[in-house]
């Protein structure tokens, strides 16, 4: 069946035909040209990607890596922080690297936990970690904590009137606030106009932005932030098409309706390289819905989406580029981020600096906790949240799953960004295919058969090969 004739959104049988085109799978000299090229510009030349019929995309091995050798450092294409985990973590906007002073994330986090015990706090948090689907994670300052400190302490970390002791070996980047809102938070100019020509300069809640925009805006992130916060992913990434658009639109060309779809095909072009199923209909079945409701779960989290959606085009719709505001394509952005996420993640200095406190000669160590321990008594045992998001890695995306893979995402200690790290577990050989796990590996064969059909193939590595049942 024709999914534009059973849709809701009137964008889906207006632009069939340029939503075909859009969500069909790129060409194989296209795609190959593409990633040959983001090779070349992130000097991977360590690494090939490869086509096949049985596999599709895989990453090669254009060299030998020995065990623990540092294979790809990948960008993030488009990526966000967890609405929640944003209570906990302080970072740049665009890189994610934690931001401001060791005083400040301490001071800054114990000041939300204290607003965070409030009812209001609560039931959101309660609502947003309830819905299908929902990529959020826990946070740290949902627990309760009896070891509060003054608010006057609080602000003075936060604003740098009280410094803590040895916190001169963990400079952070000074904050760089956004040109046009205060939400955003960056660790350099470099970063901030970046996120500003990337992304931003459509989300911005800021004051020169028009005032009915500005309402649209923040209802949409009002609505990610209450239900699924994944929305706000998807929405980057449609601004980043758009954004594209415009930059491809201001060069010299012939100026007709043909070229203009012709430039929003390049300019979604990236994330093309992503094509998956649509959000709603791979989204795992959660533990707690019948076999038998799954057609009315899916056809709820496709509600979601399109209430998602319609707040999305109030507030940055253009009409260049209308088909990126379809449900159909808006679900398959959704359903990419959901199956190509491979977690964004950076360990907190927090951790870092109550390691070395910890790690100090007795005489210094008890001095240095005489100041450091009311503190670290009220952030907990989750003293060091990382920061945590969902983002999707174009060349990472590439890597194939195997339950016996010789590489794996393992973050570095001089790894203190966004990027996806991926380093080898054991020897290379050039021309080999560089394997991950998508799921914890160590689990039975039938369960690990389980996680892996929700990304929809039957997993025949040689170690399944060998654990499987007669």
């Amino acid at each position: 069946m024709d999914p534009s004739s059973t849709s809701p959104c009137e964008l889906d049988r207006e632009f069939a035909p340029q939503i075909a085109q859009l969500l069909a799978a790129p060409p194989l000299q296209s795609a190959q040209e593409y990633y040959d090229r983001l090779i070349q510009s992130g000097k991977h030349d360590g690494i090939r990607v490869n086509f096949s019929s049985k596999h599709g995309k895989g990453v090669c091995a254009n060299k030998e890596f020995a065990e623990g050798d540092l294979i790809l450092k990948d960008r993030i294409l488009v990526g966000a922080q967890h609405s929640l985990n944003k209570i906990d973590c302080t970072v740049c906007s665009y890189c994610f690297r934690f931001v401001g002073s060791i005083e400040f994330q301490i001071g800054r986090r114990l000041y939300w936990q204290s607003i965070g015990s409030n009812s209001d706090c609560t039931n959101r948090r309660h609502y947003h970690g309830s819905d299908a689907g929902s990529s959020a994670s826990s946070s740290g300052a949902t627990k309760e904590n009896s070891n509060t400190l003054p608010e006057e302490a609080l602000r003075s970390l936060i604003n740098g009137n009280l410094s803590l002791p040895f916190t001169d070996h963990f400079g952070l980047p000074r904050v760089v606030a956004c040109r046009g809102c205060e939400e955003e938070r960056y660790c350099s100019q470099s970063c901030a106009d970046s996120d500003w020509e990337t992304y931003h300069s459509l989300l911005c809640t800021g004051s020169k932005t028009d005032p009915s925009r500005r309402s649209a805006i923040h209802k949409f992130v009002e609505h990610a932030n209450g239900t699924n916060d994944i929305f706000l992913v998807a929405a980057k990434a449609i601004t980043l098409t758009v954004l594209r658009y415009n930059k491809l639109k201001r060069q010299p060309q012939k100026n007709t309706d043909e070229s203009n779809f012709s430039l929003l095909m390049e300019a979604w072009k990236p994330l093309s390289m992503g094509f998956k199923k649509r959000w709603w209909d791979s989204v795992a079945l959660p533990d707690d819905v019948d076999f038998c409701d799954e057609d009315s779960f899916r056809q709820q989290i496709r509600d979601l989406a399109y209430t998602s959606l319609q707040l999305l085009k109030d507030a940055i719709f253009e009409s260049e580029c209308a088909p990126l505001f379809s449900l159909e394509v808006y679900g398959h952005i959704i359903g990419m981020f959901e199956l190509n996420n491979l977690g964004l993640v950076v360990a907190s200095p927090v951790e870092d600096y109550f390691i070395h406190i910890d790690d100090l000669p007795d005489d210094e160590k008890e001095e240095a906790e005489k100041v450091t321990r009311p503190f670290l008594d009220a952030l907990g045992e989750d003293y060091a949240v990382p920061c945590e998001g969902t983002a999707f890695f174009p060349l990472q995306s590439c890597m194939n799953h195997s339950c016996c893979p010789n590489a794996k995402a393992y973050k570095r200690d001089e790894d203190t960004d966004g990027d996806a790290v991926i380093i080898a577990l054991k020897p290379i050989s050039k021309d080999d295919e560089i394997t991950i796990s998508y799921i914890d590996e160590d689990v039975p064969y039938e369960e690990r058969q389980a996680q892996l059909a929700d990304y929809g193939f039957i997993c025949t590595c040689p170690r399944c090969q060998e654990e499987k049942p007669n």
